[in-house]
């Protein structure tokens, strides 16, 4: 390639030069090519150390001029074939020119201006994004490339230098971090070391530091432990490393590969050695931080930070910390964690302006909302800039009018001016007034109305209001005057100050009245349900009706959530319940619907609106808790093992109890899906969810340490899980809100309780207080950490559950063993990942679905399956396998959606390794037949199919359905009648049927498909040690089985005139042909040499059971020239040998048109048949062999059957298929399908 001209001081050290002019130097790296010695060693091992461009540019050519001592670099090349072509480019265009000047100045200047203006002109038909990446790095790409093999759409993130530790010894070398994969290259005198480890097989990742391995990286796979070390920066590079694996798991887990986010601005100065891609992964972390940090939706991007100071008129000061800014919000957190957090969303903000600097506000920024509060933040760096981004982002904010616009607090709220609830339409499924009744409102669902609950349920179905009225009211009026207080000290709604004030009112209670409007602000659910208005109500309408497996499990779940409660024994509450959780269900497919989300949905029901609870479970699902409700339940097992890393922590006498006993898989489960709300009494639970809203999942943790914590004496002492089980539910159910105003809901874990001593009762403000005392120091940052640990195991312990299960639902048919089955499934499954990441648009990449069972999750298509093939087959015929592979595919792709799965992948490679002679023949005729071979291949094959009809369908398997004719009955009355489910029913009960394929029922073969067989046989002796003698045979066996065929043939002349008369009928009546009653015995026994003679009297109607239709196929357009001379054809290396003409195999006269002969085999003594004859003749139509016939052939040849019946270690087959893989990989699509043509 053409660089950019840079100065090269010392020109001769560790380069050789090969040619010269008076103007340029042609020089190889020492070392590079052949010999090397001991310098070669020296300098390899010096350029892999010091990272040099020699190592994947070994030439290079330099400029200079005769007085000179400087030199310049203007081409470096990876090979001699391409530095030749730029040493003879500058040899043919600048030569001459350069030696017309006369100052050597000029000729410099000249040369350096023509180098970039080819770089230039090069460079402008590159992509765009690509010219971000810096030449170092580009350089880096390169190598990485090269040296491992990856194709062009494999992006390296970044790159390090670090020692690796093979054994006690540090290799130096560079770790290369690529989108799927991380990679390791050292060359140390001689000694090289090269790591290829894809993200998805990483099962660890641990920074540690140890005696032998001083602050280290771990990386565990199945299979081993790596560990690397000494880097300039461990931190960086194992925060990268995390992220990367985490993309790897969230395409496991859902199957969403990496995609890069082009939307990145630009760096405003350019950033030395730093991809596009990492700027990308560092943005993404960035985001997903501030994201958590705020409760923001999930499309919010941060632009950017700053330090900052802001003023709190609540406690007069200046609280330093950080400003955030994104598109639709502007955040600040204080240094000190609980001093201050403060969300001011862009929607509200009317007024932005600097402030005039004082020596108590330097620089201040001061922005006013519509809810007439003003915040000033202060001791900004780049205050104009800052403004000018929060402009341009106010003129993008959606405008809105000026009053009743957004849906604001319908509480009571000091300033009521503009806060208004806006009057929704009549016709809108929500316009329902808050204060009318709904259980007395009529419904009519022809006019498009849904009946809703327009407020809590609660609020609709409160009961024993004298309670309001005693020492309990007093307590709950208390705590909304405490509430009252606090809005008018820190403001209320989505701009309040939250500080350490705010969270010991949350954990003292949330009235009963302000619960659903402080979930909705602590949760962020709000931000959401005021950027749609209307989504909801949409949902509503388009799922109405609807039926899925969703909407179903809903039903089933509905009358179970919460059945104790009032709001939930009337058709209003489920009503509201099945809407939401329906909408939810078709705004998430992914997540559908899963058990527990009932339980919490039902409580959010109590409390709010249906929109708004709506928009609180997804808040729940999407953010709060990620992965918990999806099919496997990721989240909550991911939560689950970091509960269990706490408890060793924290509890370690009980972590060992509690491990042996199994309870923490037990109970954690039921704890973190229902938010305690099924294993607590309601009013109880009410108030972990008010905390859990505030801090998160932090909350739930610290609960289930206390209670393990509460319950640790008599834990220890149990025998059983059961035992542990009790005594926990026992505690849970005496767990009592003594301040709660709502009746007791009677809780059905009640039972649990037992005994003579009445329970002691534990008061749940109590438990929290002790959980925050006693566990408050986990941090939201630590357990992100942890969960990325968890997620690993989680995820890849699900893949190997996935992987047994696939296993041991396909081993009892198969013929491989266990750890057989594993490696392929392992070999499979990486070849269905590597098309996800580097397939152009696979339909096998396309999104798997996880509702699947396992074994249909992974499917390959044609060109995964050859590359497959061609590494595991034992049957290697050279150019010709990719060839065999796509009839295998077609042969196993029974169902024709062009995709395969585990259990049809390892059914055809089973067939090939395991069973006897017979069975492996098997497979080799069936792939000579449709639906296998295709009739592309074969001259007339397409004709032959015309005459394929319910026959073969229904004696093998579905697989032959790609042969029948596309106009036949059965295609006609039971393909296309969605309506005729008995057909359905039939072939449902044959499949279920066990039927065991006899060689009786295989059809029989034509003379074309016979040669097609013996193509693929004389490819597949080629490479073999005994090569010659297995040609032998084949010849010999070949021969006599074209004789015996030319014999059935003579038996068959005798009714030929009634069949050519048949023959026309047909093309006249295809009806006919098609009508006829077919059967589905073929053949008689394997050497029978009177084959039947009347099967072209059935083909025009008279019923022959005994006679398959398979022969009377009609191979080509003319009649074959059946007794003439015998043709006869030999291979490249038979040839040499005279004496062998048993080896000679015999084909009937003009029988063989030249393309159908193997590329290695030559035609001899063909008399009097000229080229021109041979290519107009045609195959013999009438010639047919059988299945037994061959096999009995076969049987002759002790060497045929000696390479049939050799044992091929397949295991050892995959051990080399994945030491080749890489280098396999880096062919394009464009490569592969040229092999394979």
């Amino acid at each position: 390639m053409w660089l950019g001209p840079e100065e090269v001081l010392l020109a001769g050290a560790l380069w050789v030069t090969e040619r010269a002019n008076p103007f340029f130097l042609l020089q190889r790296r020492r070392g590079h090519g052949k010999g090397g010695g001991l310098t070669g060693l020296l300098v390899g091992t010096l350029d892999v150390v010091l990272d040099s461009s020699a190592r994947v540019a070994p030439y290079r050519i330099l400029h200079q001029t005769q007085d000179s001592q400087v030199y310049w670099a203007v081409a470096c090349g990876s090979s001699r074939k391409e530095i030749t072509k730029h040493w003879e480019w500058l040899e043919n265009n600048l030569l001459q020119t350069l030696s017309i000047f006369d100052n050597e100045e000029d000729i410099t200047t000249f040369v350096k201006g023509k180098i970039h203006g080819i770089i230039a002109e090069e460079n402008k038909n590159e992509q765009p994004q690509s010219e971000e990446d810096p030449g170092k790095f580009k350089e880096a790409e390169l190598k990485m490339r090269k040296q491992f093999g990856m194709p062009e759409v494999e992006k390296l993130v970044n790159y390090y230098s670090c020692s690796y530790w093979k054994g006690r010894v540090p290799r130096q070398g560079w770790l290369y971090l690529t989108v799927n994969h991380l990679c390791f290259y050292s060359f140390l005198l001689g000694k090289e070391v090269t790591l290829v480890i894809q993200w998805v097989d990483i099962t660890q990742l641990e920074k540690n530091a140890t005696l032998l391995f001083p602050e280290c990286i771990k990386v565990s796979t199945r299979d081993n432990e790596l560990y690397f070390s000494m880097f300039l920066n461990i931190n960086e590079t194992f925060k990268l490393m995390e992220q990367l694996a985490n993309i790897a798991m969230r395409q496991l887990l859902d199957n969403e590969s990496f995609l890069q986010d082009k939307s990145l601005p630009k760096p405003r100065k350019p950033l030395k050695n730093i991809s596009a891609l990492k700027r990308d992964l560092d943005a993404r972390a960035k985001n997903e931080c501030y994201r958590a940090t705020f409760r923001l939706p999930k499309d919010e991007c941060l632009d950017g930070h700053t330090d900052c100071t802001l003023w709190t008129p609540f406690n007069k000061m200046h609280i330093p910390g950080q400003m955030f800014v994104s598109n639709n919000y502007i955040c600040f957190a204080s240094k000190a964690e609980e001093a201050c957090h403060l969300i001011i969303p862009l929607r509200e903000v009317t007024i932005v302006e600097k402030a005039d600097s004082s020596s108590v506000l330097p620089s201040p920024l001061s922005i006013s909302t519509k809810s007439k509060m003003t915040f000033f933040f202060a001791n900004l760096k780049d205050r104009d800039f800052l403004v000018q981004r929060i402009s341009d982002f106010l003129q993008r904010t959606p405008s809105k009018k000026p009053c009743g616009s957004d849906r604001e607090w319908k509480w009571n709220l000091a300033d009521p001016g503009c806060e208004e609830v806006p009057e929704l339409p009549s016709s809108s499924p929500l316009a329902v007034s808050p204060t009318s009744s709904l259980s007395n409102r009529p419904v009519n669902f022809s006019a498009g109305e849904v009946p809703t609950a327009s407020q809590g349920l609660l609020k609709l179905f409160r009961r024993n209001s004298e309670e309001l009225l005693g020492p309990k009211g007093a307590k709950e009026k208390m705590k909304e005057e405490s509430w009252n207080i606090h809005f008018f000290e820190y403001g209320r709604g989505m701009c309040m100050y939250r500080t350490a004030k705010t969270r010991e009112l949350v954990q003292k209670g949330i009235p009963e009245n302000l619960r659903g409007e402080l979930w909705l602000l602590f949760s962020g659910a709000w931000n959401e349900m005021v950027t749609h208005p209307g989504y909801y109500a949409d949902l509503v309408e388009q799922s109405m009706g609807k039926y899925n497996l969703a909407t179903e499990e809903i039903e089933r779940d509905l009358h179970r959530s919460m059945p104790e409660h009032p709001a939930f024994q009337n058709e209003l509450g489920i009503a509201a319940l099945r809407r939401v959780l329906t909408a939810y269900a078709f705004r998430n497919p992914t997540i559908g619907y899963c058990q527990a989300m009932n339980i919490v949905t039902s409580v959010l029901l109590l409390y709010c609106n249906e929109e708004e609870a709506f928009w609180l479970l997804v808040a729940l699902c999407e953010r709060m808790l990620p992965d918990y409700y999806n099919t496997r339940v990721v989240g909550a097992l991911v939560d689950q093992g970091i509960f269990e890393e706490l408890t060793r922590e924290y509890l370690p006498q009980l972590s060992e109890k509690m491990q042996d006993l199994g309870v923490i898989s037990t109970i954690s489960l039921s704890w973190f899906l229902t938010l305690f709300l099924s294993v607590m009494p309601f009013e109880s639970a009410v108030v972990i969810v008010d905390c859990f809203f505030y801090e998160g999942i932090k909350f739930i943790l610290q609960m289930s340490l206390a209670i393990l914590d509460a319950n640790v004496e008599k834990l220890l002492q149990c025998c059983d899980e059961g035992e542990a089980m009790t005594i926990l539910g026992r505690y849970l159910d005496n767990v009592v809100n003594r301040q709660s105003v709502s009746p007791p809901i009677p809780h059905l874990h009640a039972l649990l309780t037992s005994g003579d001593d009445p329970p002691l009762e534990i008061d749940i403000f109590e438990l929290i207080r002790t959980s925050y005392e006693k566990f408050s120091n986990l941090k939201a940052d630590d357990i992100e950490q942890m969960r990325f640990k968890q997620r690993l195991k989680v995820i890849q312990s699900l893949e190997d559950t996935a992987k047994k299960s696939v296993v041991r639902a396909v081993s009892s048919d198969i013929g491989f063993s266990i750890e057989e089955l594993e490696e392929l499934y392992v070999v499979f499954k990486a070849k269905y990942l590597m098309s996800c990441y580097w397939g152009n648009n696979r339909a096998a990449a396309a999104r798997r679905d996880q509702s699947l069972p396992y074994l249909e999750q992974y499917r390959i298509d044609m060109e995964q399956f050859k590359e497959l093939f061609i590494s595991l087959t034992p049957w290697s015929c050279g150019a010709h396998t990719p060839v065999l592979a796509g009839r295998l595919f077609r042969l196993l792709d029974e169902n024709r959606d062009s995709l395969i799965n585990f259990k049809e992948f390892v059914t055809g490679m089973s067939g090939m390794y395991h069973g006897d002679l017979t069975e492996k023949l098997k497979v080799l005729y069936k792939l000579h037949l449709p639906p296998a071979l295709n009739p592309e291949e074969t001259e007339s094959a397409l004709e032959a199919t015309s005459y394929f009809t319910e026959d073969v369908t229904t004696e093998e398997t579905p697989e032959d359905k790609g042969g029948t004719n596309e106009n036949g009955p059965e295609k006609e009355e039971k393909g296309t009648s969605p309506q005729d489910y008995r057909y359905y029913l039939r072939m449902w009960a044959k499949e279920k049927e066990s039927k065991k394929e006899t060689i009786k029922d295989l059809p029989k073969m034509s003379q074309e498909q016979f040669i097609e067989l013996c193509k693929t046989l004389y490819n597949m002796f080629s490479e073999d040690p005994v090569e010659q003698e297995l040609y032998h045979a084949i010849a010999t066996v070949a021969s006599l089985l074209l004789r015996i065929g030319e014999v059935g043939k003579k038996f068959s002349t005798r009714p030929m005139r009634k069949s050519e008369d048949c023959k026309a009928n047909n093309t006249q009546d295809p009806v006919s042909e098609e009508e006829s009653p077919t059967s589905e015995h073929s053949q008689n026994s394997a050497v029978e040499q009177q084959p039947q003679t009347d099967h072209e009297d059935k083909t025009c109607g008279d019923a022959q059971p005994e006679k398959t239709q398979q022969e009377n196929q009609t191979l080509g357009d003319g009649s074959g020239e059946g007794q003439g001379s015998p043709l006869q054809l030999l291979s490249d290396d038979e040839t040499k040998d005279d004496m062998s003409m048993s080896s000679y195999s015999m084909v009937s006269t003009g029988s063989l048109q030249c393309e159908d002969i193997a590329d290695d085999t030559v035609l001899v003594g063909c008399e009097g048949s000229s080229s021109a004859a041979r290519y107009g003749s045609t195959i013999d139509t009438d010639w047919s062999i059988s299945f037994e016939q061959i096999l009995a052939s076969m049987l002759t040849e002790t060497a045929l059957v000696n390479y049939f019946e050799k044992k091929v270690n397949i295991l050892q087959k995959i051990k080399d298929q994945k030491k080749v893989e890489r280098q396999f990989s880096s062919s394009s699509d464009y490569e592969l399908s040229s092999v394979s043509g």
